[in-house]
C-alpha cells in the first residue's frame, strides 16, 4: 500500500520569465514500511519536495495524497491537525526549546495536543528510551551533544505515533560517527516499528540505509534505484551515480 502518492506535483517561485520549477511535475509513490531517500545536487528541489509532501508549502499545482488522502484538499485549519497527527519532521537543526529538558522537549506536541502531561511523559519516555537516551531525559539541550539533541527530536517526531517520518538533512550538522548511528537508527525505526521514512540527504553513506534513492535535478526525477548489499557497496554504488547525474 502507498502511504505517500504525488501526482504531477509543482511548486513555481516567480512569475513571468523569473519563474522557476523548484519542483515540476513530479509522480512519486512511497509505499507503507519503505525508507527512501533523496539525493541531488543543491537547489535541485529536494527540500521543496519533502516540505510539500508534508504540507508545510502548498503546491502551485498538483496533489499529495498521504494514506489516501488528498492533503493538498484540504484547507490550513484541516491541514495542520492531519499534518500534526500523521508526520513527524526530523530537521538538520534540531529544534528544541533550550530550556526544556530532553523529556519535556519529546513530550511537547502531546501536551500541545492536548494530552494529559502524565501520558505524554510517559509515552515521551519510552521514545527516547528507544533511540538510546534513557539515561539522558532530565538534560537540557546544552548538556547533550549533537548527536543526542537529534535523537531526542527522533523521539519528539515518533512521539504521537506518526506512520511517515520526514528527515530533511537530518545528518547535516552532526560528525561523521554520530551521522552514522541516526542513520542506523532510522534504518531501526523502518524495520523495528514500521514506520515510513524519507529523507532527503547529500552523503551517499547516510542514503546507503534506504531501500531506494531517488535522484533530482532542476525539480524532476532523472533517476532511482534498489539498494542491495552491504552498506559500504551500497555507499559506493550510489557516489558513482550521482556523480554521473
Amino acid at each position: 500500500m502507498d502511504i505517500v502518492k504525488t501526482q504531477q506535483l509543482t511548486k513555481i517561485y516567480g512569475e513571468g520569465d523569473t519563474a522557476i520549477a523548484a519542483v515540476d511535475s513530479i509522480n512519486l509513490s512511497i509505499k507503507s514500511g519503505e525508507f527512501l531517500a533523496v539525493m541531488g545536487p543543491s537547489g535541485c528541489g529536494k527540500s521543496t519536495l519533502l516540505h510539500l509532501i508534508g504540507s508545510l508549502d502548498r503546491p502551485s499545482s498538483g496533489k499529495v495524497f498521504l494514506d489516501g488522502r488528498d492533503v493538498s484538499a484540504l484547507d490550513d485549519n484541516q491541514v495542520t491537525e492531519f499534518r500534526r497527527q500523521n508526520v513527524g519532521f526530523i530537521f538538520q537543526f534540531f529544534n528544541l526549546i533550550p530550556v526544556l529538558t530532553a523529556l519535556e522537549n519529546a513530550s511537547l506536541p502531546l501536551v500541545l495536543d492536548g494530552v494529559k502531561p502524565a501520558e505524554a511523559k510517559k509515552r515521551a519516555t519510552e521514545w527516547l528510551s528507544r533511540v538510546g537516551l534513557k539515561d539522558r531525559m532530565d538534560h537540557r539541550p546544552d548538556e547533550l551533544s549533537g548527536g543526542q539533541q537529534q535523537r531526542v527530536a527522533i523521539a519528539r517526531a515518533l512521539v504521537h505515533d506518526p506512520a511517515l517520518i520526514l528527515a530533511d538533512e537530518p545528518t547535516g550538522n552532526l560528525d561523521s560517527r554520530s551521522s552514522d548511528e541516526l542513520a542506523s537508527l532510522l534504518r531501526s525505526i523502518v524495520d523495528k516499528y514500521d514506520r515510513t521514512v524519507l529523507m532527503v540527504t547529500h552523503d551517499p553513506r547516510i542514503a546507503a540505509c534506504a531501500d531506494r534513492i531517488v535522484f533530482l535535478k532542476d525539480g524532476s526525477i532523472v533517476d532511482e534505484t534498489h539498494l542491495s548489499g552491504s552498506t559500504a557497496e551500497r555507499a559506493k554504488t550510489l557516489k558513482k551515480k550521482a556523480g554521473a547525474l
